[in-house]
């Protein structure tokens, strides 16, 4: 079988334009076209990787490219008013096209010669290969910039399309690449990651480009973003023809006030424990410094309650100042032992903590039968070198913080969002002026079967609670947040948020009786004192949810918004239905 050539075919094969539309996912409306190739009918290889792979094979990649480019500008130039224009080129083929001859660049004379406006016109910069000349590329993209013409930075985050080129050229445009964007309504870390990007292209100066949007659920989420301009399937394949407007749906869904839920990591990032935790600043010994000099170090620093041995920048011991101190005291124990290293009056088992040291593998420690910890401290360690002490009560006091603040971002039982993303998220429907109910759930009788049950059962009925709500609302819709204990917060943006409410009260009712013993589920019931401390008989533990629509415009701030839900709530608890619609009153 022959190899495929482009030189077998003709010196110059045919080459076809298609045209992808570049979406304003502002505005609903179509930014520019960009040119993908594809091959004629003079050459056995359609596929344009293929032909782009070939032709470097055969050492004429910029010569190919730059025939390519020519194709599309005289297609381009045949249509009438078709807008902007996005054309492919290599590193070292815009180079090559920016060198000038005769007065005049190659692309000048080419744009020229098809009557094609050059402010109309931006090179994508594609990932093939690294410029051979990093400062002709910036020469080259200087020179193209002095022309009119603007550039983009192709595929951001995949082959040569980094951060350090991002910074040099200074592109108009960056195309983040699709690994990044497609499956977005999924995945929190891209959220994390387009939103870093985001944030570099505000510092930079360039407008982002969304690569590989196929459904509207990323798509609305990278409009929430803040992402300006989009390009996929979903919002027009590659054709002959330009695209004269969206289609319906697609502009429906860039139009639509509704805001995309971002999704949720379920297990939070855990902070360092010693971000909030006071390293002492101590001395540290040596494994040979006398037993004498070690008392007089405690005598120099009264307030430290240990010293670390150090060996080469790695802690080996802990010498704890009371116990040291006793024995110190001791009848002929100068006299002894005080020229002795000191090595040997040590811990040699110490707790040694690293400052990146994450929350539940040190509440392991505490939590574990060897208590010594709390009384003696504990080496702190940065990169496995000593960095200085901490005390028990400081490590107690900085897991507790650590924890509660995790528990903020995420509730640590249900792995729902926790306080601080309710907050953000009532701050995005405020800010963006969707309508919106919010909905407070929260459990009657639960006080009493928790206590008679224990809070293992409780537990499990507070998941109950969180499986049936998550199921009842639309992931990319509404979002169900876990304040603690046996309250949640659901803000709804599907238009049938009421019964789906009142289907969240009738599941759960249904489902409860379950978690009851045989005997109880039998009595309809248990007996145990109420929040007032009286024994009473309670019946099943039942789900009361206060729900209040929010108009747009009303409220300003988050706080406002749970104020009313929380009143809402507490209307439902005394109603039958266990769903009651409060009208929302603005605050003085």
């Amino acid at each position: 079988m022959l190899r495929p050539s482009l030189s077998s075919a003709k010196p110059h094969p045919a080459i076809t334009a298609f045209f992808q539309p570049i979406v304003d996912l502002r505005q609903g409306t179509i930014f520019g076209h960009e040119a993908l190739i594809r091959g004629g009918a003079g050459i056995a290889l359609p596929n344009p990787e293929a032909m782009l792979a070939l032709a470097a094979a055969e050492s004429r990649l910029t010569g190919f490219e730059l025939h390519c480019v020519e194709a599309v500008l005289a297609q381009w130039g045949r249509l009438s008013k078709p807008g902007r224009l996005f054309v492919n080129m290599s590193a070292d083929t815009l180079i090559e096209a920016m060198n000038a001859a005769g007065g005049t660049c190659w692309l000048e004379r080419m744009l020229a010669n098809y009557n094609i406006a050059v402010r109309d016109v931006t090179v994508e910069l594609t990932e093939q290969c690294a410029a051979g000349d990093a400062e002709a590329l910036r020469q080259a993209v200087k020179a193209l910039h002095a022309l009119g013409a603007r550039i983009a930075l192709d595929d951001f985050g995949e082959g040569h399309s980094n951060l350090r080129r991002w910074k040099e050229l200074q592109p108009d445009f960056v195309k983040i690449d699709k690994l990044l964007t497609q499956g977005i309504a999924n995945c929190p870390q891209n959220v994390a990651l387009v939103r870093a990007i985001a944030g570099l292209g505000n510092a930079m100066g360039s407008e982002l480009i969304a690569e590989g949007v196929e459904n509207a659920k990323d798509l609305r989420v990278l409009r929430d973003l803040g992402i300006a301009l989009g390009q996929g399937y979903l919002l027009g394949p590659p054709a002959p023809e330009l695209l004269p407007a969206l289609p319906e749906a697609v502009a429906a869904a860039i139009g639509d006030s509704r805001i995309a839920v971002m999704p949720h990591a379920a297990q939070a990032s855990q902070p360092s424990v010693l971000r909030g935790l006071s390293v002492i600043q101590a001395p540290a010994l040596s494994p040979q410094t006398p037993v004498d000099e070690v008392a007089a170090a405690f005598q120099k620093h009264p307030a430290l309650h240990a010293l670390a041995v150090v060996d080469d920048g790695t802690p080996v011991a802990l010498i704890n100042r009371q116990s040291f101190m006793n024995d110190y005291a001791r009848l002929y124990f100068r006299e002894v032992h005080g020229r002795r290293p000191c090595l040997a009056y040590g811990s040699n088992t110490p707790l040694v903590v690293e400052r990146e040291e994450n929350v539940e593998s040190l509440l392991g420690i505490l939590m574990s039968e060897d208590q010594r910890y709390l009384s003696e401290g504990f080496i702190v360690t940065e990169q496995k070198r000593y960095a200085g002490l901490g005390t028990g009560d400081q490590l107690v006091r900085a897991v507790t913080e650590a924890r509660i603040e995790a528990a903020r971002h995420a509730n640590p039982l249900t792995s729902l969002p926790g306080n601080i993303p309710i907050n953000i998220h009532i701050a995005r429907l405020l800010d963006s002026g969707a309508d919106f109910a919010a909905c407070y759930a929260d459990l009657n009788s639960f006080k009493v079967f928790n206590d008679h049950y224990g809070y293992w059962r409780g537990d499990e009925m507070i998941l109950l609670l969180a499986r049936l709500a998550t199921q009842h609302a639309d992931a990319h819709r509404d979002f169900v947040g876990h304040i603690g204990g046996d309250d949640f917060l659901m803000l709804f943006q599907s238009p049938d948020w009421y019964r789906r409410c009142a289907g969240l009260i009738a599941e759960f009712n249904r489902q409860a009786p379950g978690l009851y013993d045989e005997a109880d589920r039998q009595s309809g019931g248990i007996e145990g004192e109420d929040r007032h401390g009286v024994v009473r008989f309670t019946p099943f533990a039942t789900l009361a949810i206060g729900a209040v629509r929010m108009p747009p415009g009303m409220f300003r701030h988050a706080e406002d918004v749970a104020s009313e839900a929380a009143i809402a709530k507490h209307d439902a608890k005394q109603a039958a239905s266990g769903l009651t619609v409060r009208e929302a009153r603005p605050r003085a």
